[in-house]
């Protein structure tokens, strides 16, 4: 196995991993997290009750985890693309740094507001200051995504335009576009998944 491919396996890993700390925070003794619970205490505190304050931590800390072993596998995809098109390597470079930079920081603000709340006893006011956290840190979540939307495109553009080694059909094998088509079905951590099965595709046809 090549360097490269070990690179991916990490990342493979890495976003397995992820999805499970993605999951921790998702789904709770009391049911499922959505995020409109969080106009209704009532609603929020339900489904938070019995949720222990490990949960939280768990994810924060193998999350980070995970997005260094992911950081890996998108170098190395970065790596393996400069070699066929310097301009589309470039892309997927700056969507590296939009990612895992901000993605980072996303990762670990969603389990602080879930810790705060649970540890501040579930009350109407800490709903109010978890909101607001949330609120005013939301930028991290929006530029991370805007990192995946830029590198799916331009990841899916050198394959399309027949520039990689792959058929163009692999282009599904793509986070940006596999997040799309896992969306409607609402599933804890899709991003991950999808992240995963994109590098398992690579690992197959590369």
């Amino acid at each position: 196995m090549t360097a490269i491919k070990w690179l991916f396996l990490t990342a493979l890993a890495g976003h397995l991993l992820c999805g499970v700390c993605d999951c921790l925070l998702t789904y709770l003794p009391k049911g499922r997290f959505r995020f409109e619970y969080m106009k209704d205490n009532q609603k929020l505190s339900e489904v938070f009750d019995g949720m222990p304050l490990r949960s939280s931590v768990l994810s924060m800390v193998l999350g980070s985890v995970a997005m260094c072993m992911m950081f890996f596998g998108y170098m190395a995809i970065y790596l393996w693309m400069r070699e066929i098109s310097p301009i589309h390597a470039n892309g997927i470079l700056l969507s590296i740094g939009l990612i895992f930079t901000f993605g980072m920081a996303h990762h670990v603000l969603c389990g602080v507001p879930e810790w705060l709340y649970v540890r501040l006893g579930r009350t109407e006011e800490a709903r109010e200051i978890i909101t607001e956290l949330f609120q005013k840190t939301s930028v991290t979540m929006i530029v991370c995504y805007v990192g995946f939307l830029l590198f799916g495109v331009t990841l899916f553009a050198a394959v399309v335009c027949g520039l990689t080694p792959l058929p163009k059909w692999a282009c599904i094998f793509n986070t940006a576009f596999l997040m799309l088509v896992l969306a409607p079905f609402r599933v804890g951590g899709s991003g991950n998944w999808a992240g995963a099965i994109m590098f398992l595709g690579l690992l197959i046809l590369l």
